[in-house]
């Protein structure tokens, strides 16, 4: 390097020097100018994007892999690690270790107040499907606190500018939004297509004729997801990629059917306004728990306390360690109040009532087996101040309320649950609708393989009913093949999301999230990695009635436009985009980032 009189003095003239892209200094003054102007980093950005393998996600390995592939093009060094799903959530939603992963969102998230757990800055450090990112906007806690306080017009405006931020500053990327695929027997029913297998009210519905086990008729799915068979706590994050076997164990006080929340475990729900709003709620009557005790409105209280608290109070630190699988639904009860056996008084939080009924579709849970649970655990895995047992026992043998009852499991094989003869659902039928009066099928059995295409292999030779787990589309034409088996295809409510770790470096800023959107092409990942059964999204809550005009897809992505066409990156307008953004390019290598 020459003498250092000839290095400009002024740190705005070396700004303006590093900028022009002159070529006057060798590697030694590269590293002193970036010195003295305060730059943040002269390391190579790099990624780990972690993920499901194919055996345990028709798409998750692929999309990444797609996304890994836009990234290195734009100089970013990217690698994709697949895990196991129970790890894989360990890490993210529960840990926090990540860089990037690739996973599905819950279903629930279409509900627009999951949005407060799902993305309020209060909820960043909390465990699971609560602000994983580490997201923190006040323009979005602004929004999401006003549209839960809101109706109306007021309420969608708040959601729109919920929305708009978070399009605009992406603490995820919407990857694609899949069809679920699944194989059903031909044989079996004639209302496969009419039946929403995603929720536990679709199982009760069904009708059909059913393998016969003697004198019980037998619905026989088949399953690539292992962990129900190993865990059936309906509060173990980890283990839970939908509710459904839980849901059939379970019963809420209030089921949404049809888009409608309908009284389920209750018999009426009394809303009563005010500030706050309130509720007057009266159980069935002779409800009883699985193991045959009486099914109380204490048992309803206890509930509400342990998912605050899955201490109860009893921590020796006075640290309240709430469930965190239904902290948005528990954040909207302030108190719940026993008045006999079958009333009780639940008094919500500042929230509007068109909003507060969510709280209302918690799995209600036994006192007698759930009391001895709130103990700090002897293992651990969720970043808070304590572990309790109810968030990490296993929970088997299972004591609900729900129309089904267990009967048995091989853990990471097999899993058989059985009817209740008299439960509510068959003896009350006319109060929910389109129901059918007799039950189809006497017990459930779940069988667990490998991989979709032998899920889909089970169903063409007979040997089950239906996949319960969606599959790939690559199985599409072999299930077409089948005259033994039918193909069913539903939209889903759940897509593939891109997470950020917004605490990382790099990460944690706006603009860098922004400009590493456009390098996705979301068209080009449903046409190409899912064959078309999939639909592109700029939003969680598109296609709903709160999603504004100017986020909906038309021919692209009006939010975060893609740096390029059909899946082919523009690799230039790319690197551009870094540059304005802060960032260096050494070697086509993406470094560093602006002061």
């Amino acid at each position: 390097m020459g003498s250092e009189s000839r290095l400009p003095a002024d740190r705005r003239s070396v700004l303006a020097a590093l900028g022009s892209g002159a070529t006057v200094f060798g590697a030694g003054c590269l590293q002193r100018a970036r010195n003295l102007t305060g730059w943040r980093s002269t390391q190579p950005v790099t990624f780990r994007i972690k993920t499901l393998p194919t055996d345990a996600d028709p798409y998750a390995l692929a999309l990444a892999r797609e996304v890994a592939s836009w990234f290195r093009a734009a100089g970013i060094e990217t690698t994709v690690l697949p895990m196991a799903e129970q790890e894989l959530m360990r890490q993210s939603l529960l840990r926090t270790e990540f860089e990037l992963f690739v996973m599905r969102l819950p279903e629930k998230f279409r509900e627009p107040d999951a949005l407060t757990t799902l993305l309020h800055s209060r909820f960043a450090d909390a465990p699971g499907w609560q602000n994983p990112f580490g997201y923190t906007n006040l323009d979005a806690d602004e929004a999401i606190e006003r549209q839960r306080r809101s109706a109306g017009a007021e309420r969608r405006s708040a959601l729109e500018s919920l929305q708009r931020t978070i399009a605009r500053t992406q603490p995820f990327t919407l990857l694609t939004v899949p069809d679920d695929i699944r194989a059903a027997r031909s044989a079996a029913g004639p209302n496969w297509q009419a039946t929403d297998l995603r929720s536990p009210v679709g199982y009760l519905r069904l009708a059909g004729e059913y393998e016969r086990s003697g004198e019980e008729t037998v619905l026989r799915v088949v399953s690539t997801d292992r962990r129900a068979t190993t865990n059936l706590n309906p509060l173990a994050v980890e283990f839970r990629r939908s509710g459904v076997l839980t849901g059939l164990l379970y019963d809420p006080l209030a089921r949404r059917i049809d888009g409608r929340l309908t009284p389920w475990l209750a018999t009426s729900i009394d809303l009563v306004d005010g500030d706050p709003p309130a509720a007057r709620v009266t159980l069935r009557e002779d409800v009883t728990w699985h193991d045959d005790e009486a099914l109380t409105a204490a048992d309803v209280a206890f509930t509400y306390d342990l998912l605050a608290d899955t201490t109860l109070g009893d921590d020796d630190e006075d640290a309240e360690v709430p469930s965190p699988e239904y902290r948005g639904q528990s954040s909207l009860v302030d108190d719940v109040a026993v008045v006999d056996d079958r009333r009780l008084d639940v008094t919500f939080a500042d929230a509007d009532r068109g909003v507060v009924g969510r709280a209302l579709t918690v799995p209600i849970l036994p006192e007698h087996v759930w009391r001895d649970r709130t103990d700090t655990a002897a293992i651990g895995g969720i970043p808070v101040g304590t572990v309790t047992e109810a968030l990490v026992s296993n929970n088997i043998p299972p004591v609900g309320s729900g129309p089904f009852a267990y009967v048995r499991n091989t853990p990471r094989e097999s899993l058989r649950l059985e009817r209740v003869d008299g439960h509510f659902s068959t003896r009350e039928t006319a109060e929910f609708p389109d129901w059918i009066a007799e039950p189809a099928v006497d017990a459930l059995s779940v069988q667990v393989v490998g991989s979709d295409v032998t899920a889909v292999e089970t169903v063409a030779d007979g040997e089950a009913d239906v996949t319960g787990t969606a599959v790939g589309a690559a199985t599409v034409p072999r299930i077409g093949r089948s005259e033994a088996a039918e193909l069913l295809v539903r939209r889903s409510d759940r897509p593939y999301v891109l997470g950020y770790n917004t605490r990382r470096t790099h990460l944690d800023n706006p603009r860098f999230r922004n400009t590493l959107a456009r390098l996705v092409d979301e068209q080009f990942l449903g046409d190409h990695v899912l064959d078309g059964y999939a639909r592109p999204a700029v939003g969680p809550l598109q296609g709903t009635e709160w999603y504004p005009d100017d986020l909906e897809w038309d021919g692209g992505n009006p939010a975060v436009p893609f740096f390029g066409r059909e899946g082919e990156l523009n690799v230039d307008a790319a690197r551009e985009a870094f540059r304005e953004a802060g960032y260096q390019y050494e070697d086509g290598t993406l470094v560093g980032g602006g002061p």
